[in-house]
């Protein structure tokens, strides 16, 4: 079977410095993204920024991810929430993302079986590695999965 290529491609606009500011234009689904340097790197903040795309792309993919496993498996899911905290280690003038820390909630069907919801728990440590975004950093970000399971 042939390999299918799928593109995503984005225009990024930029006037100015570190207090400059500028704009994410994703091509295909064409709405734009105020982007700008954050103030903890001496910019005027006020939009997002790399380091918060990144956190998201990763918290976004796992979620969806999840979602579609889940519903595949027929896992007894009624919705997950998920927040994430992405961390850059600073060294003087040297910058790595090091770490990214997902939590998902995630909400089951009331009266659960216990079986169901050791599948569900099982599966919320899995999800990240079927992830594109995820597995695209891997090596060289850490990834945490701390889910929270929770009857609905």
């Amino acid at each position: 079977m042939p390999t299918l290529k799928h593109e995503y491609p984005v225009v990024v606009e930029w006037k100015g410095g570190r207090d400059g500011a500028g704009a994410i234009a994703p091509q295909i689904s064409e709405f734009e993204i105020p982007i700008a340097v954050p103030p903890e790197f001496q910019g005027p903040g006020g939009a997002t920024n790399p380091e918060e795309l990144l956190t998201s792309a990763i918290a976004a993919c796992y979620t969806i991810t999840f979602g579609i496993v889940a519903a595949n498996r027929k896992l007894p899911v009624l919705d997950v929430r998920t927040e994430a905290v992405g961390e850059v280690d600073q060294n003087g003038a040297s910058f790595v993302y090091s770490r990214i820390v997902i939590r998902p909630t995630i909400k089951v069907e009331p009266n659960s079986s216990p079986d169901h919801m050791k599948a569900v728990e099982d599966m919320a440590h899995k999800a990240d590695s079927y992830c594109i975004v995820t597995n695209a950093v891997r090596g060289k970000v850490e990834v945490v999965v701390e889910p929270t399971i929770i009857p609905g």
